[in-house]
């Protein structure tokens, strides 16, 4: 077995995965090919990881390739988790050259002006990844952990409809970290299906495993008090200039110790979750950063204290956490994986996959993201014939922006950016947006200059 991780030289990314996959004892004798076109911090994500290997007597073997083409022959498994440039320094950019042009952004990682042109970069590198891949191993299953995760899935899914291509994201682990805290009933006596679009779903059906019974109208009666009083980011990231502690956070099932289990601030990061939850009588699955990124009126209501709060604790966090190998499964690579593996047809949580008539309300040539049947053949997304009415239409209008922004970058074309930018639904400017475009492509002429 052959699984390539493209983008090892990142610690916390390769760190992270070699322990999912050394805790696998059906990868045991696995080959695992780490790739990252800085040599540098290759080698000691390399080392690490030999040595770690060595020391705990381990059955997998290594290689280091700055060249990803050698290591992509014959690969059963591709990993992506890719960023290109200094990642904050253009996230910055991504989310104040907007601002300046007259266009609020929650956030400016995904969705708004901010996270097209993260998508205009960072897509093109990951289509010659996976064309190399149609060369080299096309009968791969390539998994993506990049963002902006439905720009890239829909894209490459577009250019090359042929490829096993997964989009994966651990914000669903959230279901898993509140509900069954706030029912009082083991996650596995829950049967929880969210669906929509990536960092913009919700929870769909919620059963009792054990009686079938319908839970989710006891989560709309119990969610309000719990999430009025749930910790937030401000209050993490309050503990950590306290303590010089850093909880770890994002991908965790368990609430982080920080002391106390009441935020200082009501409906802390969940201002606008909180929206959702009483307008439209469902349960988002993540919080305001995220998903305050695709709707207009999001900038009114979302806790920008607390967004604001996240995006330092992100930024400072990153450099002063030390990543280190674990004998742990934390994220949901190695289990679907297995799955494909042993031909289980076990239920996912939550996979990008192309939507394809999974949600019928939803255009078919945009991915979504859904629960997913796997098996040795591929992944099965489940389908939601029924989706909520309502959501589906604040989830539409934004389909189209990411319709536009697959074109946009399949056809080189600046007139689309454009255009990508005037039918998004958190843009509220139109005379300006033309010189906003010239004056990103300038700034960011190393990855925008294809555009024309």
């Amino acid at each position: 077995m052959k699984i390539v991780l493209i983008g090892a030289g990142s610690a916390q990314f390769g760190f992270g995965t070699l322990g999912d996959i050394f805790s696998s004892s059906l990868l045991k004798g696995s080959h695992i090919a780490l790739v990252d076109i800085d040599g540098e911090t290759l080698s000691h994500v390399y080392n690490a990881a030999q040595a770690f290997i060595d020391a705990h007597g381990l059955d997998f073997s290594l290689s280091a390739h700055t060249d990803r083409r050698e290591a992509l022959k014959a690969a059963d498994f591709v990993v992506i988790s890719i960023e290109v440039g200094d990642r904050f320094e253009l996230w910055d950019q991504d989310w104040m050259i907007p601002l300046q042009y007259g266009i609020p952004q929650v956030y400016g990682e995904n969705g708004g002006a901010g996270g097209l042109f993260h998508a205009l970069r960072i897509v093109p590198p990951i289509l010659d990844i996976c064309q190399d891949c149609t060369e080299l191993c096309p009968d791969a299953t390539i998994f993506n952990f990049s963002n902006p995760m439905t720009s890239i899935t829909t894209t490459v899914l577009r250019k090359f409809p042929q490829l096993k291509f997964i989009g994966l994201c651990h914000e669903i682990a959230s279901l898993a970290r509140y509900i069954p805290l706030m029912l009082g009933v083991p996650l596995e006596k829950l049967e929880l299906r969210a669906a929509g679009l990536n960092h913009f779903s919700v929870l769909v059906s919620a059963r009792y495993s054990d009686t079938g019974d319908d839970a989710y109208p006891e989560i709309l009666a119990k969610a309000p008090d719990f999430f009025e009083r749930m910790i937030g980011y401000s209050d993490i990231l309050e503990y950590i200039q306290e303590t010089g502690n850093i909880p770890k956070t994002e991908g965790e099932t368990d609430l982080p110790n920080i002391g106390r289990t009441v935020s200082s601030r009501q409906w802390a990061d969940r201002r606008l979750f909180r929206q959702i939850l009483e307008r439209f009588h469902l349960l988002p699955v993540t919080s305001d950063s995220h998903i305050g990124e695709y709707i207009p009126w999001a900038h009114d209501v979302a806790d920008n204290k607390g967004i604001l709060d996240f995006y330092l604790l992100y930024r400072s966090s990153l450099s002063m956490l030390e990543p280190k190998i674990e004998l742990k499964v934390k994220e949901r690579l190695v289990p679907i994986i297995e799955g494909i593996l042993q031909d289980s047809g076990y239920e996912e949580a939550a996979v990008n996959i192309m939507n394809n008539g999974l949600i019928p309300s939803l255009p078919q040539n945009v991915t979504v993201e859904v629960p997913a049947l796997v098996h040795r053949k591929g992944i099965e997304g489940v389908a939601f014939p029924n989706y909520p009415r309502a959501f589906a239409a604040l989830l539409r209008n934004y389909t189209g922006v990411y319709d536009l922004t697959a074109e946009a970058i399949l056809q080189k074309s600046k007139d689309l950016v454009i255009q990508a930018l005037l039918v998004n639904p958190v843009v509220p400017i139109c005379e300006q947006v033309p010189e906003l475009v010239d004056v990103m492509i300038a700034r960011q002429a190393q990855w925008l200059s294809y555009l024309r």
